[in-house]
């Protein structure tokens, strides 16, 4: 029989890991690489903590990735203190006391603070011994300066080309030369990584790589892991180590998140790409990669723990979800409580049998259950395959209270996403 009422609170709440506080945040500390962590050991005591990491709250900027996941790769324990970053909000005053220029990331070794990612590999390189071949090395620092062309050749295509034609195709060919001499490199050796093993060559590459993948689709509809196999390998040997999926982001976080970092990000208008765009904003997710090869963002298989990830990470903060969406309470009494409902509909629906037709929310919740559907930010609250599955369930929901969208996403600023509303339960 069809559920005639969602779950209540406490049966959501029944639903998953029954997992005390203090064992959450041992897993944070001792389990695979993930957003939450304030501390990480790696089963050494906290007295051997020399280092601590200046990142951001949103685990977005390319920056901190390089770094983090250096620090994971060779299991180094260390602290991390998150910071704001200008684009979500204020900057917070005790890290301009210590950093005066607010730069992220900062890293703090021994007591000495650097900032500048490069040298602060470097630093760590002298202290704890290098990842594979250290950033010296001539054949790293070539790729190090290969990384940096690519770099240039997708800013000067996504940030200064609009439209299609022969006023924007020698931006995309420059483009894809330097993808080419990626793919030379990776092929040149035995294995999917840039050096015969994984190592700080890859770790340069991640944050770029990533984003460009992300990028060019939703703003070219060019398919980056499709047209470049060599990468596509790469990037899929990436997603079979724990460290890289607990820093990993999504293509939609990666297309929204970057137009205020980079000053602007500029569509084709193709209909490719512009069919790319909504697909990657509004779903299916995942996406058949035969039928939309542009739109490759992990292939990972889903692993059996995102539904209860997902239901988790909305639950610890589901009052502050509330409080935030402009379609609830602060419209009226009776919006909070149909949103309320609404919530619990969609979550419900993330814990149902995909082949029951999902339960439908309140009249008039529609705009609210994207609002939460756009600000999804992996990894900050949740891995990739979380939060394709709590996306598909909130937008599986709206689906049937209407078409109405929440507020279009800001592209000057993403102050929508002040972290401070949350702080408190992270």
């Amino acid at each position: 029989m069809a559920l005639a009422e969602p779950l209540s609170w406490q049966q959501l709440e029944e639903q998953c890991d029954p997992c005390s506080e203090a064992e959450l945040q041992q897993r944070r500390v001792e389990g695979p690489t993930n957003a939450q962590a304030r501390l990480r050991l790696f089963g050494r005591p906290e007295s051997e903590v020399r280092v601590t990491l200046y990142r951001d709250h949103h685990a977005w900027c390319p920056y901190c990735q390089k770094v983090w996941l250096w620090l994971e790769e060779k299991r180094i324990p260390y602290r991390i203190r998150k910071v704001t970053m200008f684009c979500y909000g204020e900057k917070e005053r005790w890290f301009k006391q210590i950093v005066p220029s607010g730069m992220l990331p900062a890293l703090e070794l021994d007591g000495h603070l650097i900032t500048e990612s490069d040298l602060i590999l470097q630093a760590l390189e002298e202290a704890f011994g290098p990842l594979g071949e250290g950033m010296q090395n001539p054949d790293v620092f070539a790729l190090r300066q290969l990384e940096r062309r690519l770099f240039r050749a997708w800013c000067q295509w996504l940030c200064y080309c609009e439209g299609e034609g022969p006023q924007t195709a020698p931006a995309e060919q420059h483009f894809a030369r330097m993808a080419g001499l990626v793919e030379e490199a990776l092929e040149a050796t035995p294995g999917p990584f840039f050096r015969e093993h994984f190592g700080t060559a890859d770790v340069i590459f991640v944050p770029y790589l990533e984003r460009m993948n992300a990028s060019l689709a939703y703003y070219k509809g060019y398919g980056l892991r499709t047209q470049h196999p060599a990468i596509d390998r790469w990037f899929a040997a990436l997603e079979q180590r724990s460290t890289y999926l607990g820093t990993q982001s999504d293509i939609h976080t990666h297309a929204h998140d970057l137009p205020p970092q980079m000053g602007c990000c500029l569509a084709s208008g193709s209909a490719e790409q512009q069919r790319v765009a909504r697909l990657i904003d509004q779903g299916p997710w995942p996406t058949d990669h035969a039928a939309h090869p542009a739109v490759v963002e992990t292939r990972q298989s889903p692993p059996s723990t995102a539904v209860q990830e997902a239901l988790a990470r909305m639950l610890r903060h589901k009052q502050r979800l509330l409080e935030v969406n402009p379609e609830g309470a602060r419209r009226s009494a009776a919006a909070g409580l149909a949103l309320d409902q609404a919530l619990r509909c969609a979550l419900t629906n993330l814990l149902r049998d995909a082949s029951l037709p999902p339960l439908a929310p309140p009249p008039g919740t529609a705009a609210g259950l994207r609002y939460w559907r756009d600000r999804i930010s992996v990894p900050r609250d949740m891995s990739l395959h979380a939060a394709r599955r709590m996306r598909s369930a909130l937008e599986a929901t709206a689906a049937l209270a209407g078409d109405q969208q929440g507020p279009e996403l800001p592209r000057q600023h993403r102050r929508d996403q002040n972290p401070q509303p949350f702080l408190q339960a992270v």
